[in-house]
C-alpha cells in the first residue's frame, strides 16, 4: 500500500530520508530532480505557500514532491522525484496526481534535464510544454576572455553581507520583474544562500553609478564538478543597452578563470530570451542540457 502525505514542514528524520532519496536519484540521473531553491525550502523549516508531498510504500519513502504557491499570478510550481530503486511502478504518476490535486489542478511542474521519462509523465498527467530553460557551458581560459569595459561613470566592488542586502534585493526585483522565481527573492532567500558553503562574497560583483547600485554578477563555484557558474546576472533597466551586462559577465568569468582556476563555466537562460542567448553565444557558450517546464491548460 502506498500513500501520499502532504505536510507544511518535515522533521529532521524525514529531512534526512528525503535528502538521501534526492541524492540517490541525482547519482542515477546525472543531475538533481529538485532545484537549489527546492532543496533550500525542504530544509529551511516552515515557509508560507510551500508544501511537501511524501510518498511511502510499506513505510519506505519512495518518492518526494514539493509544491510552491507563492506567486500571485502564476500557477503553483512543483517538482517531484522517485527513488531509482522504486521506479517503473507508477509512483511518479501518483505523485503527479497528488500535485494536481494539491494545486487545485492549476500546476506548473519542472522536468529537469528533459529526460524522456519526464516527458512521458507530463503527457500522462495532461500537461503541456510551457518553458524551456537551457544550461549553457564554455571552456574557461583567462587569455581567451576580452578585458571588461565598464560604461563611463560606473564602478565595481564586491558584495558586503549585511551592508548591501537591501540594495541588492531591490535591484534584483527590478531587473527580474518579468521573472517570477528570481525576481521574488526575499531577505530569507538571500540569507539561505549566504549560509551555504559555496557562498563567497569575493565572487559577487556589484556595479554602481555614483552611490546607486545598477547591476551585479553573482558567481558560484561547484567544487565537486570543478564548474564555475554565472549564478545571477542582473542589470537595472536604466542601464540596459549600455554594455554593462557584457562587462559584468566578463568580469565574473575572468574571476572564475583566474582567481578560482576553474576549467569550465556554466549558466542558465530561457530559450526564448533571444537577446541573452545571442550575448552568451558570442561569448562562446553553447547548450549543454535543457530543463523543461510543463503546465495545465489555462
Amino acid at each position: 500500500m502506498s500513500d501520499v502525505v502532504v505536510v507544511d514542514e518535515v522533521s529532521p528524520e524525514v529531512l534526512r530520508e528525503t535528502q538521501d532519496l534526492i541524492d540517490a536519484a541525482a547519482r542515477t540521473d546525472g543531475q538533481s530532480a529538485v532545484s537549489e531553491q527546492g532543496r533550500l525550502q525542504l530544509r529551511g523549516g516552515r515557509r508560507p505557500g510551500v508544501r511537501h508531498l511524501l510518498l511511502r510504500h510499506e513505510g519506505v519513502l519512495v518518492g518526494y514532491a514539493q509544491l510552491e504557491d507563492t506567486d500571485p499570478v502564476e500557477a503553483p510550481a512543483g517538482e517531484l522525484v522517485v527513488h531509482p530503486a522504486h521506479r517503473g511502478r507508477g509512483y511518479g504518476r501518483q505523485l503527479g496526481q497528488a500535485l494536481l490535486e494539491a494545486s487545485g489542478r492549476r500546476l506548473r511542474v519542472w522536468a529537469h534535464g528533459g529526460h524522456p521519462a519526464g516527458r512521458h509523465l507530463a503527457q500522462l498527467l495532461g500537461l503541456t510544454l510551457f518553458r524551456e530553460l537551457r544550461q549553457l557551458r564554455r571552456p574557461l581560459d583567462e587569455n581567451d576572455l576580452p578585458e571588461p569595459v565598464l560604461p563611463e561613470g560606473v564602478t565595481v566592488r564586491t558584495f558586503e553581507p549585511g551592508k548591501d542586502d537591501a540594495a541588492w534585493l531591490a535591484v534584483n526585483a527590478e531587473a527580474f520583474a518579468h521573472h517570477p522565481e528570481q525576481g521574488s527573492l526575499t531577505q530569507r532567500d538571500l540569507d539561505d544562500r549566504k549560509a551555504e558553503p559555496w557562498f563567497d562574497p569575493h565572487g559577487f560583483f556589484l556595479a554602481f553609478r555614483d552611490d546607486r547600485l545598477v547591476g551585479f554578477h553573482w558567481t558560484k563555484v561547484h567544487s565537486a564538478e570543478q564548474l564555475g557558474e554565472v549564478y545571477v546576472l542582473g542589470v537595472s533597466p536604466s542601464e540596459q543597452g549600455s554594455g554593462l551586462g557584457r562587462a559584468l559577465t566578463l568580469l565574473g568569468l575572468r574571476h572564475l578563470a583566474r582567481d578560482r582556476a576553474l576549467p569550465t563555466a556554466m549558466l542558465y537562460v530561457d530559450a526564448d530570451n533571444g537577446a541573452a542567448m545571442r550575448v552568451y553565444e558570442r561569448l562562446g557558450f553553447r547548450t549543454h542540457e535543457t530543463d523543461l517546464m510543463y503546465r495545465t491548460e489555462t
